[in-house]
């Protein structure tokens, strides 16, 4: 089992590429938090985050509020923002200008990316900028473990990375059938790179889900949930089956996870099951018994004591984004 790869497909990790940009010396280009623009520009995803890839020459990203010294960037680079930070990529650090919110939309007369030109030659910075959405409820275990700022190298080790940075650009070049999708799917394998890199940097006494992925029990025992989430699980057939006493891995799992390993079950199978509410051919009592919950009554009790709604509840508010929005009621099932 490919713990990550689970997690992002349950949480629907989305991406799509917005703007391709080549700017002349002096530039800037500030970008506000992504909650400010989130309906606008992914009505479905709970949660929005921009990334950007520099294409050509280099440039200067840094945070609008906070303490992290500005990055240099070079082509080939690619930069995240996943707690929702203002911040702007520049020629000069401290540059600023005010974001136009109107641009962050979806047109309805033209494919994405939106192009801006402003020139060519010495000086020239070309890069590309996007956003990634996930659910963040009822439980993404992921999204909480990410640091503000992310940062991948295109490195001469990542070529396959760059090359796919430049397939990104061909397809920004002109409109084609299919452009929009191919656009999305390679933003998303960007970001599934970037978090690559970034796990294979963490120091070994790191705390945190992603951590939790590399450690010898922990991550077994991750596996385990993830392979078998309606596996009657206890703490004890974990502590067994990863070679550990009840105790030392419980307290281990929380210092990864900052869940205990039953909570953590639990939580997951709410997701699993919030996935499953989302078709409306499913009753109430499918989905819970989809999850290991053999009564409706009982699913009831646990879906509103850990999402904080109903089941029913928590359904028709996804039919009803659902309705207003083609994207995610035809997502297949």
């Amino acid at each position: 089992m490919d713990v990550l790869s689970d997690v992002l497909a349950a949480v629907r990790l989305t991406g799509a590429i917005f703007f391709d940009n080549t700017f002349r010396e002096p530039w800037v280009a500030e970008t506000p938090k992504a909650s400010a623009v989130a309906a606008s520009v992914m009505p479905t995803s709970q949660y929005v985050f921009f990334f950007h890839t520099v294409i050509e020459g280099s440039c200067w990203a840094e945070l609008i509020d906070g303490p992290d010294e500005p990055l240099r960037l070079h082509a080939g680079d690619i930069v995240a923002y996943p707690m929702d930070d203002a911040h702007a990529l520049c020629s000069t650090v401290g540059m600023r200008a005010k974001p136009d919110l109107a641009v962050y939309h979806n047109p309805i007369d033209r494919q994405l990316p939106y192009i801006v030109n402003d020139g060519s030659g010495a000086g020239t910075c070309r890069f590309i900028c996007g956003y990634l959405g996930c659910d963040i409820r009822p439980y993404n275990p992921f999204i909480r473990s990410l640091p503000r700022v992310l940062h991948g190298r295109g490195t001469a080790a990542q070529g396959w990375l760059i090359d796919l940075v430049h397939h990104a650009v061909s397809e920004t070049q002109g409109p084609r059938p299919g452009g929009e999708i191919v656009l999305a799917r390679l933003a998303e394998l960007l970001f599934v790179e970037v978090i690559r890199q970034y796990v294979d940097t963490l120091p070994a006494e790191s705390r945190g889900w992603l951590s939790g992925l590399r450690d010898p029990q922990v991550g077994h025992a991750l596996r385990l949930i993830h392979g078998q989430p309606l596996e009657n699980w206890t703490l004890e057939s974990l502590a067994r089956a990863v070679g550990s006493s009840r105790s030392v891995f419980a307290d281990r799992f929380a210092h990864y996870t900052s869940d205990t390993p039953m909570l953590y079950i639990a939580r997951w199978r709410m997701q699993l099951a919030a996935r499953r509410l989302e078709n409306p051919a499913i009753s109430i009592a499918q989905a819970g018994a989809e999850v290991g919950y053999e009564s409706e009554a009982a699913f009831n009790r646990a879906f509103k004591k850990l999402v904080g709604l109903p089941p029913g509840t928590w359904r028709k508010g996804r039919l009803a984004l659902a309705a207003v929005s083609p994207v995610l009621r035809s997502r297949p099932d």
